[in-house]
């Protein structure tokens, strides 16, 4: 993997958002970053998150995030709840910054990377002038932003807060002979991407078959480490790119043959005589 470094007190702000690009939302963040920080690298992680859906923000969030550079800030704009009593917050990990709503969508990230501090954005000194009740993510997240990247410390946003929204996508519940998890995103392949990781395959020490249930569907799955491990056609499960456990289906659409979507709700079990 190619990597850089970026010069001193230039940090990357990325942005992930559900506004697409036909607004002027996304380039107003941009403009509100460049006038506070004017020689900050911005880097759009996306803007076609479907709207609403924090679980798919996470998600992409989550599997984009590990690549970038140490001290890169995340912006995070999915956000239903704006104008509500929903905090706006930053959260401090071992290798980043997430800047966003305290919804949920920044949690499977910031926990992969460790967790260090998390402070409310309350100094309207770091805000803009005007905050709207439906744009914060150009009048609170984007400024924030900008503040710390020019080297504003946590503790001047506002105070720190000891409790963040942990998803119930992010909960995985263990019993004696089974571990409940769930789907966290379906590719652009059909590919079924779970919130379960090599961890639990560990636990239930999964080594050569997969014993699964998809709602009433019972797999056994042989585990394999590339999708091209089984014939055109065949289903399969391997640890993907972003260390979650997938379903897949050999130059097929895994999604629709087993007929589920995100949110649904999956079984690992520890033997295939559970099943």
């Amino acid at each position: 993997m190619l990597t850089f470094k970026m010069p001193m007190n230039t940090p990357i702000i990325t942005l992930t958002t559900d506004f697409g690009l036909k607004d002027p939302y996304v380039a107003e963040m941009k403009a509100v970053i460049l006038n506070i920080k004017p020689d900050a690298k911005i880097v759009d992680i996306t803007h076609e998150i479907e709207k609403f859906n924090i679980k798919m923000g996470a998600y992409i969030l989550a599997s984009a995030t590990p690549y970038f550079p140490k001290d890169t800030i995340h912006v995070v704009v999915v956000d239903p709840g704006v104008g509500t009593k929903r905090k706006p917050i930053i959260i401090r990990t071992r290798d980043a910054y997430y800047v966003g709503p305290d919804n949920g969508v920044l949690t499977l990230a910031a926990k992969k990377q460790g967790i260090i501090s998390v402070h409310e954005i309350s100094n309207r000194k770091f805000m803009l002038p005007k905050v709207s009740n439906t744009f914060h993510g150009r009048d609170i997240f984007a400024p924030a932003a900008a503040h710390l990247a020019n080297g504003i410390k946590l503790t001047r946003f506002g105070p720190e807060i000891r409790s963040i929204v942990v998803p119930k996508f992010a909960k995985i519940t263990t019993q004696k002979n089974k571990v409940i998890g769930e789907i966290l995103h379906i590719d652009g392949f059909g590919n079924i991407i779970t919130n379960l990781s090599e961890k639990e395959l560990e636990l239930m020490k999964v080594k050569e078959v997969v014993c699964i249930q998809l709602k009433e569907e019972k797999l056994k799955l042989k585990l394999c480490k590339s999708y091209a491990d089984v014939n055109a056609d065949e289903p399969l499960a391997m640890i993907g790119s972003h260390n979650f456990l997938e379903i897949a289906v050999n130059q097929s659409n895994a999604a629709e043959r087993f007929n589920v979507k995100a949110g649904d709700k999956l079984i690992l079990y520890r033997s295939c005589s559970n099943l």
